[in-house]
């Protein structure tokens, strides 16, 4: 199954995933979606970056692909990446 690594931000805090050229994105839409051989490297990788302080808690969520929209499976990730359900402004999609 597809996943894509998320963590939140050590400076603020923000949910963020990481992207292609592992960097690290707010945008779900703009992570890097990983078969599971690369998504093991890329975790390895993400806790690297946990190590420098620039992420915390980094881990793995199931996604689906298609039509070029990235969606995660478990509704708390999805809450994650879309923000807030009782103030929409404050959503990032």
């Amino acid at each position: 199954m597809p996943t894509v690594i998320t963590a939140n931000r050590l400076a603020d805090g923000a949910v963020v995933f990481l992207g292609r050229g592992m960097r690290w994105v707010v945008s779900l839409q703009e992570a890097a979606v990983l078969e599971p051989e690369e998504g093991d490297r890329a975790l390895s990788q993400a806790r690297e970056d946990e190590a420098r302080q620039i992420v915390v808690e980094p881990y793995a969520i199931d996604v689906a692909a298609s039509d070029g929209q990235i969606r995660a499976k478990a509704l708390r990730e999805a809450i994650r990446a879309h923000g807030p359900t009782v103030r929409r402004d404050l959503n990032r999609s």
